[in-house]
């Protein structure tokens, strides 16, 4: 029985789904859909600890900070690796996305995306975040069920569906059936990985340094898993490390696509790993319905097609794979009494009585 104090905050109540991402964070609200998609970052003034600039803003200034600012990624492998930074950051996202709506009262209920493979120390890091950064009601969800609602995949049905949802820091494959996940995968294998892999490679390959903003530019224009149409060419710029002056390498999408593979193939190798368990009348399911892809590292040009040719399933890419988290978490609420079941435990946290 609701409280006339529960009852009145549930008329006015600001529902947000979070994606709290280790690339990018994104910001869904009820009935407006996504209202923010910054990059999960934070600019931080040394003297004082407190944040200049978030999200993009605090990009643009990534490996060119000058020595007062100190650029923070708070977010590492998929979960919080600097609790004050989060909750600054979480503070910031939820006030903006109050500016953005007319809603008066500054308690929002939050769903927050979180891994599937994450500990209870990592669950109760982000739900405390959340609270203190001013959410009336906490509820997490994992960010595969998430992808998977958002995608718009039948994850109550008896019938099996299965995603491989790409971030920033982890890559979740997880197949559903009556409303729950009956197989799941989580690796701390993504977008950040294959950033990494090419500033290596070019290391190795050319003497050449480059920083991960550098690396992420490339991986997204001339990135690949699988031979593409027309091969290409880019100019990439860093210093040399024999001369240790600034030099430019023209590297071909082939180079790329080498430097790529091992996180590619771990990507496959996980995905193969999850059929493998897999009940024989799911996979009859998942052959009839295919996997669907999210998240960013989905668009990865030919991963889909890669991984679909390596394992003899249709493999598709879900509409706007990258905001798949925030619209499941955001969707939850809207149909909360129909979808509770598939948020996990830590979910309510109410900060009135």
């Amino acid at each position: 029985m609701l409280s006339p104090l529960d009852y009145f905050f549930g008329l006015f109540s600001l529902d947000i789904g979070i994606d709290l991402g280790t690339a990018n964070t994104l910001v869904s609200v009820r009935g407006k859909g996504i209202v923010i998609n910054e990059p999960s970052f934070v600019a931080i003034e040394k003297r004082s600890g407190e944040p200049l600039e978030v999200g993009a803003r605090a990009k643009e200034m990534w490996s060119k900070n000058p020595k007062n600012v100190m650029i923070v990624r708070p977010l590492r492998d998929g979960v919080i690796s600097d609790y004050d930074t989060t909750f600054k950051m979480l503070d910031y996202l939820i006030r903006k996305a109050h500016e953005q709506t007319w809603v008066p009262i500054p308690r929002p209920r939050v769903v927050v995306g979180i891994p599937s493979g994450v500990t209870e120390v990592e669950k109760r890091a982000v739900y405390t975040a959340a609270l203190e950064a001013g959410a009336r009601d906490v509820f997490l969800i994992e960010e595969p069920i998430a992808a998977a609602v958002g995608a718009g995949l039948p994850v109550l049905e008896t019938r099996g569906s299965m995603i491989i949802d790409i971030g920033g820091g982890t890559t979740e494959v997880a197949l559903f059936s009556l409303g729950g996940i009956v197989i799941s995968r989580s690796i701390r294998v993504a977008g950040d990985e294959m950033d990494e892999d090419i500033v290596q490679y070019m290391r190795t390959k050319h003497n050449l340094l480059i920083g991960e903003p550098t690396a992420e530019k490339v991986k997204m224009e001339i990135g690949s898993a699988y031979p593409l149409p027309q091969e290409r060419i880019m100019p990439i710029k860093g210093r040399n490390l024999i001369t240790g002056l600034p030099a430019v390498v023209e590297v071909s999408s082939i180079e790329i696509r080498e430097a790529l593979s091992g996180s590619v193939n771990i990507l496959i190798d996980t995905v193969k790993d999850a059929l493998d368990d897999t009940p024989p009348e799911l996979i009859a399911d998942l052959m009839e319905s295919g996997i669907w892809m999210a998240g960013g590292g989905s668009l990865l040009k030919g991963i889909a097609q890669r991984i679909q040719e390596e394992v003899n399933i249709k493999v598709r890419l879900a509409e706007d794979p990258l905001t798949c988290v925030a619209r499941g978490a955001s969707r939850i609420l809207e149909d909360y009494n129909n979808l509770r079941r598939l948020l996990v435990g830590l979910h309510r946290g109410s900060t009135h009585h």
